[in-house]
């Protein structure tokens, strides 16, 4: 690499800081050398604009240290908890919103004979709303296959645990790690799911695509979870072209994250109207489910941001804006309300509005021009 002054001052900064940083070989393969906007360079270098002011970032964005109940966990939700087994990744994220403690160096390893999942596997035994477990980190998969084993031998044990989803970036960074003897292993626990995190589509390589195909044919569906960064995906067309990359290899689009709001990434951080076009600029143009959910993630759950579609509501109807800006009169009456005189028995195109049609991204409130008299 030949690195910029910022990426250089960045790496000083890091190791001044004890921020952990680290890129595999085949992630740092994908880099263009000699261009320090490269999407995946920046993703993966340390840069000074780490180290700039961020006046709304915080260490725990999330809050998770306050919804922990026992060390490793966090629950959020009544019905699901994540479980953080390992602070070690193939490849730590300069957006991650983790960092506070994730490729932290241990004192030494755990004292011979300690149990580091009883505490964790006790409380969810013993909460029996707990139907389902995001085993995270860190990275799970940085674990051995026996220690993933372990994992799963001890959820699978408790019996209103119904649900185990893993969230590994591997497949992206490090997909060697996905071997025939891993996915033989998770076969034996399913209903089991995974998510991941493509985030360009650079990202979506032969390699990448052979490990993604393992785990599919292991039976594991696949999810990614997307985060908008500015400098590397915000860039007109590219959720959309990742997200036809993706459902290529069996992939699903999930969700598209907004950059949490974790200290030092304010350089990454978009207009949440930038994700609400992206997603919206899908509509009607690609396959439904190679368009992820645009969301805000917040310490009361994840807030889902989308278009307007709902521009208006009266006694018997609803008036829907479809992809194109064109509205739809939905013969719905609303409840407990005396409907009003219907002018028409079913649904139906406005046709002003089809000769003369909305904006597909507009947020206007506008009715059907023979709704205005």
């Amino acid at each position: 690499m030949r690195l910029s002054a910022a990426e250089e001052k960045g790496i000083r900064m890091a190791r001044e800081a004890g921020l952990r940083w680290g890129i595999t070989p085949y992630y740092a393969s994908l880099m263009d050398p000699g261009d320090p906007s490269c999407p995946i360079r920046r993703q993966a270098i340390p840069s000074a604009e780490e180290f700039g002011e961020d006046g709304a970032g915080s260490p725990d964005p999330l809050g998770e240290e306050a919804s922990s109940p026992v060390p490793g966990l966090i629950r959020l939700y009544a019905d699901r908890v994540a479980w953080c087994v390992s602070d070690v990744c193939a490849m730590y994220c300069r957006h991650c919103y983790r960092r506070r403690f994730t490729g932290e160096v241990r004192e030494g390893p755990a004292p011979a004979g300690t149990d580091p999942y009883q505490r964790a596997i006790s409380y969810i035994a013993r909460t029996r709303e707990i139907r389902d477990v995001l085993v995270t980190g860190g990275d799970p998969f940085l674990l051995p296959d026996a220690a993933i084993e372990t994992v799963l031998k001890r959820l699978r044990a408790i019996p209103h645990v119904e649900i185990v989803r893993f969230g590994t970036r591997t497949p992206v960074t490090m997909p060697q790690r996905i071997t025939p003897r891993l996915c033989a292993m998770l076969r034996r626990y399913h209903p089991l799911w995974i998510n991941t995190q493509f985030n360009h589509p650079r990202e979506v390589t032969p390699r990448a695509q052979r490990a993604c195909a393992m785990l599919a044919d292991a039976g594991v569906p696949l999810g990614n979870q997307s985060v908008l960064l500015r400098g590397v995906n915000d860039g007109p067309g590219l959720i959309a072209e990742l997200g036809k990359a993706l459902v290529r290899i069996r992939v699903r689009p999930y969700y598209l994250f907004q950059c949490h709001l974790v200290s030092g990434t304010a350089h990454f951080r978009t207009p949440v109207e930038a994700g609400i076009e992206a997603v919206a600029s899908m509509r009607g143009t690609t396959t439904g489910f190679a368009v992820p959910v645009f969301v805000v993630d917040t310490p009361y759950g994840k807030v889902p941001l989308n278009p307007e579609t709902v521009v208006d509501r009266d006694a018997d109807a609803v008036y829907l804006r479809a992809y194109d800006g064109r509205i739809w009169r939905e013969t719905n009456p609303a409840p407990d309300r005396p409907g009003s005189a219907k002018r028409t028995p079913t649904g139906q195109w406005s046709e002003p509005m089809i000769r003369g049609r909305m904006k597909a991204s507009s947020s206007s409130g506008a009715r059907p021009r023979d709704r205005q008299k």
